[in-house]
């Protein structure tokens, strides 16, 4: 992975919107990212997190946006198969493949079924990576 492909912050609270859907999600203070003015396709990505100075990768599915007011984009991850408190601490999201756009759902169900179908997508695409780099 090149520093591209890489962001790092300090989780912080979003609102909670994920959680609600049942796909929480940590969400990055963004200063760290402005300064690196690193340019970003928004959507979703397949990829890791990494918390602290872990050098576990607890694989995700990353969301770069939309963009606020201030022209910035979100930046969250949902950690899949993860469960609890990361508040405060520093997290190393690692970007490794392009999923799709963002696109706008007619209901809270219909999104909360692509998420799945986005999840799923996630796994084999990290399950393929891991397979391929094992040989």
């Amino acid at each position: 992975m090149n520093e591209k492909n890489i962001i790092v912050g300090t989780i912080i609270h979003g609102d909670g919107y994920g959680r609600k859907l049942g796909f929480p999600t940590i969400n990055l203070d963004r200063r760290q990212f402005v300064r690196s003015k690193i340019k970003i396709k928004l959507g979703i990505y397949a990829g890791w997190v990494a918390i602290g100075s872990s050098d576990l990768l607890q694989p995700a599915a990353i969301v770069i946006g939309p963009l606020d007011a201030k022209k910035l984009p979100k930046l969250e991850a949902h950690l899949i198969g993860y469960s609890g408190n990361l508040y405060g601490k520093k997290a190393k999201i690692i970007l490794y493949q392009y999923i799709r756009s963002f696109t706008t759902y007619t209901s809270e169900a219909v999104l909360k079924k692509q998420i799945a179908a986005d999840i799923k997508a996630i796994n084999k695409v990290l399950y393929v990576y891991g397979n391929n780099k094992k040989r």
